[in-house]
């Protein structure tokens, strides 16, 4: 059975409002003045689309809420800095305002910008104009006027709340002083502009022609530096606790720092804060719950200067890349959508030295962090990273033996951090992250599991035949039961070309039953020979 219309006019929103993130992430980048200058909006804003995006394609949901609700909570969990923690509370205000809703009109469309926009400015400690909250308040008044005219058809609302949001972010240099100065338009805004946009395409079947296009070129600005008296950490953590409970944490966070956003409901909140002691605003998550997925990033090291060019323009040139070996185009897509540069792996063997140099070569940085993926693949990554060395560039390989150890050590990748301090935290979530595939065997062989005959499920658990079975979801699900009997609070499942639509949504179907706060993630993976990789962090 097809998605209905709006569900998979969703979905294809949602492929094609992270790919035009990704097209303009470094645009956005540049942007990034406020409020700091730390040139990642265009970055947090992508990632955070991205983990949306995983939800989207789980593949289960029927109707529009559903759908918003999968999305809203995958951008919660997967949120990156302040603009990403921003627009994931706009998709759960959407995702609230339509529940219920199997499809989607002009008016739903209305009411679910308006949501949004309110949403933003509850979870904002101190809300400023000229920001994306700014840009999601003029579509969603422009949207809501439209709507109560006659023939508001989705299309016409879409086109109506855009085209606000386009002339909104023009006008932010007015409202906010440092985008004044620095020549700009708001990054956050911008990120917003891109999503709706986007929209508009996906309705329209083309590139709507107001669009704002990503320039070509770096845009030009005066040096913009980090004020010495701003907080000097970033802390960001995801929060287990009572909704009764985050009205003190706020308050408590509010004295410790600035740029304070806190999102979510229903027992998970994502907290951002800027503050000098970060300690304390952990500690203060733990006096409301159970914080996790805890990330402090020292702002201080981060300088953005706008005199990088003899034209005086900005060009912020990424200092550290990642190289990943894919297994599948889905793979590829997913790493590349990180901004990764992609090795694509051979059906039966591993990369060539040749191939990954080639790789950190093309990734154009002079720091590079270059995940296998593969068991076989990590001494050739290693041969590689010291031809690299030879030649100026460093390297280091982070021992990520499957896809899913790749994929969660993405997760964790930040250039701001020191290059060692960025490799440990790679590494530890590849370490942390326990690995399992589900394959068909090919050729009667003896195993570690016993003797499997050609047509043979085999469950693949830490790199070991471990069990032999008939079908792929009745595997897949014990493979899953293994990995989970040491916890773990995020199950990640790539599926193959030769997966089943409803393959994930069976292995699944218990662990969302029996182990409700555990997360789950599905992505297409398209890998050849393996219906099924999983992931337990």
């Amino acid at each position: 059975m097809g998605d209905k219309p709006a569900v998979g006019l969703l979905r294809r929103w949602c492929r094609a409002g992270l790919a035009d993130l990704t097209a303009a992430r470094r645009e956005i980048d540049v942007l990034n003045v406020y409020p700091i200058p730390d040139a990642d909006t265009g970055t947090n804003l992508q990632l955070t689309m991205a983990a949306a995006c995983g939800g989207a394609e789980d593949g289960e949901q029927e109707s529009v809420s559903a759908l918003l609700r999968t999305v809203s909570r995958h951008a919660l969990l997967g949120a990156r800095g302040n603009s990403g923690v921003i627009l994931a509370q706009l998709l759960r205000g959407a995702a609230l305002a339509l529940d219920g809703k199997a499809e989607l009109d002009g008016p739903d469309l209305a009411l679910a910008l308006r949501a949004a926009a309110d949403a933003g400015y509850v979870a904002v400690e101190v809300p400023a104009e000229g920001t994306m909250l700014t840009v999601i308040r003029a579509a969603a008044e422009a949207a809501n006027d439209r709507a109560a005219q006659p023939d508001p058809t989705l299309h016409a609302v879409a086109l109506v709340g855009a085209a606000a949001a386009r002339e909104a972010l023009a006008h932010t240099p007015e409202q906010l002083e440092v985008l004044r100065r620095a020549g700009v338009v708001d990054a956050g805004g911008r990120g917003l502009v891109v999503l709706l946009d986007a929209l508009v395409s996906v309705l329209s079947g083309g590139r709507s022609e107001d669009a704002l296009p990503a320039p070509s070129e770096p845009t030009p600005m005066p040096e913009v530096r980090l004020d010495p008296d701003d907080p000097a950490y970033e802390v960001l953590y995801l929060l287990d606790a009572p909704d009764d409970a985050i009205a003190p944490l706020r308050s408590a966070l509010a004295r410790l720092g600035n740029s304070l956003v806190v999102v979510g409901g229903d027992g998970l909140w994502n907290v951002h804060v800027h503050v000098d002691d970060p300690g304390a605003a952990v500690e203060a998550g733990i006096e409301a719950g159970r914080p996790h997925r805890i990330r402090i990033t020292p702002l201080k090291e981060i300088q953005y200067s706008a005199s990088a060019s003899a034209e005086g323009c900005v060009d912020v040139p990424a200092v550290r890349g990642v190289v990943a070996v894919a297994a599948g185009p889905g793979l590829g897509e997913l790493f590349g959508s990180a901004g990764v540069t992609v090795v694509e792996a051979k059906p039966g063997r591993p990369s060539s030295a040749t191939e990954v140099l080639a790789a950190i070569r093309t990734a154009g940085t002079a720091e590079i962090v270059v995940l296998p993926n593969d068991p076989d693949g990590i001494a050739i990554a290693e041969q590689a990273a010291a031809r690299a060395r030879d030649e100026g560039l460093r390297v280091a390989v982070v021992p990520a033996r499957a896809q899913v150890q790749g994929l969660a050590a993405c997760a964790v990748h930040d250039a701001s951090r020191s290059f060692d301090e960025d490799v440990v935290a790679m590494t530890a979530a590849a370490g942390h992250t326990r690995h399992g595939a589900v394959t068909v065997a090919t050729r009667d062989a003896i195993t570690s599991a016993g003797w499997c005959k050609a047509g043979d499920v085999l469950g693949v658990v830490e790199g070991d035949f471990a069990l032999i079975g008939a079908d792929l979801a009745t595997v897949g699900r014990d493979v899953l039961a293994r990995l989970l009997g040491g916890g773990g609070e995020l199950v990640t499942v790539v599926t193959g070309a030769d997966a089943d639509a409803g393959l994930a949504a069976a292995v699944l179907e218990g662990v969302r039953a029996t182990r409700p706060e555990v997360d789950t993630m599905v992505y297409d993976g398209g890998q050849p020979r393996y219906p099924l990789l999983i992931g337990v962090e």
